[in-house]
């Protein structure tokens, strides 16, 4: 069984966290909340509750197929963390499959994983993807090799579905 790992924080974009979550579970694969580990449970914008099954500290990269960094303004608590940064960073470097929505963006250019890719994001965080190095392009997902980008909640049933193709 395929095991997914999602990125989570506090601040997080409930739906951007909860649909890639619930939607690859209905796809058969194991899927994961990995935090921090600074608290067992973490708090959506919207006070959505999501707990955290595995530290980040206790995650090894080579167990996971892919990584899931939802939006909201999550990613810029994650990237405060060095060990989430570098579960990203070792997630492409092994060719594995990252997917970010929204403001996800931010954690791959925290990995230093966007310089010469083409990707999406919220318009919002525009110029930090371009500024990382990526041809920002406004379309629901883009796909560049094992990079997986979207611009918002909107935009999840292609995100889904693109993940889902690379994982197949």
């Amino acid at each position: 069984m395929k095991k997914i790992a999602v990125l989570i924080e506090d601040h997080y974009q409930v739906l951007e966290a909860w649909y890639p979550y619930l939607y690859l579970r209905g796809e058969y694969f194991e899927t994961v909340f990995i935090g921090p580990g600074r608290a067992k449970t973490y708090s959506s914008k919207e006070g959505y509750p999501a707990e955290e099954e595995l530290p980040v500290d206790e995650a090894n990269p080579e167990d996971f197929d892919a990584v899931v960094i939802p939006g909201g303004y999550a990613p810029d608590m994650m990237r405060r963390h060095r060990a989430m940064i570098d579960f990203v960073k070792a997630m492409d470097a092994g060719g594995k499959v990252v997917a970010a929505i929204c403001h996800g963006p931010w954690m791959a250019a925290s990995a230093g994983i966007l310089a010469g890719r083409k990707a999406t994001s919220y318009f919002a965080i525009k110029d930090d993807v371009t500024n990382a190095g990526a041809t920002w392009l406004d379309q629901e997902v883009v796909v560049d090799r094992n990079l997986i980008t979207s611009r918002h909640p909107y935009d999840l049933p292609a995100f889904c579905k693109q993940i889902l193709e690379a994982l197949k």
